[in-house]
């Protein structure tokens, strides 16, 4: 057991960085649910969306600045420092590649949503979720079997989400000649996919402090 796993039980509750951790699990489901909407309207209805999304990834940054500051002047932490900066900086990445998914959007100027991206915005909003619920049950170690039970869920969200993006791509690929929209689709779909495997990073840091404290 580690000096800051002993000492943890010898302190007050945690009441910096767990609200920090409540706060930007609270930004990646915004940020999902905000992308899941946007590619539900038309085109002309999405800019709204997309700005909001930019607003929420700039809070994202500042979150992620005050953990690390928060860290600079405090000796005696939740859990282990190491995994409290890797557990904001995976998350940070998710909102960075949903915010990424939505600028290649408004990029390539994607006018036509195909069904497989609305599953994969959904499935990527059920995954932050999930992030979201882990990180409740995190709190104070009080329910370390539900944690694993969402990272487990994020697991299967990550292989779902991998199985639609293979068979899209092959059908951007062997369908469409038009080499514009080949690049177009491509780059949508690879930034949402890779937001899935965003989540799943965030999901193994979880299983690991999880682990550790268990």
């Amino acid at each position: 057991m580690s000096l800051n796993s002993i000492l943890q039980f010898l302190v007050p509750k945690d009441k910096k960085f767990f609200p920090l951790f409540h706060q930007h699990a609270q930004i990646l489901v915004d940020m999902a649910t905000t992308l899941h909407e946007a590619v539900n309207v038309k085109q002309e209805e999405r800019e709204p969306f997309f700005n909001k999304l930019g607003e929420l990834e700039v809070e994202s940054e500042k979150l992620m600045a005050t953990v690390n500051f928060e860290l600079s002047k405090n000796f005696l932490t939740p859990f282990d420092r190491e995994d409290i900066y890797a557990l904001t900086s995976k998350m940070n990445e998710v909102t960075d590649y949903i915010d990424g998914s939505a600028s290649r959007m408004r990029l390539y100027q994607v006018d036509k949503v195909k069904k497989s991206i609305r599953k994969i915005t959904e499935a990527n909003l059920e995954a932050c979720q999930q992030i979201q619920k882990a990180i409740k049950s995190l709190e104070g170690f009080k329910d370390l079997k539900a944690v694993l039970k969402s990272c487990e869920k994020i697991n299967k969200l990550e292989n779902k989400v991998d199985n639609i993006y293979d068979k899209e791509i092959y059908e951007i690929f062997n369908e469409n000649e038009n080499v514009k929209e080949i690049i177009k689709y491509k780059e949508v779909f690879s930034a949402l996919e890779t937001t899935t495997d965003k989540c799943k990073y965030v999901a193994d840091v979880l299983e690991g402090i999880s682990v550790k404290h268990s």
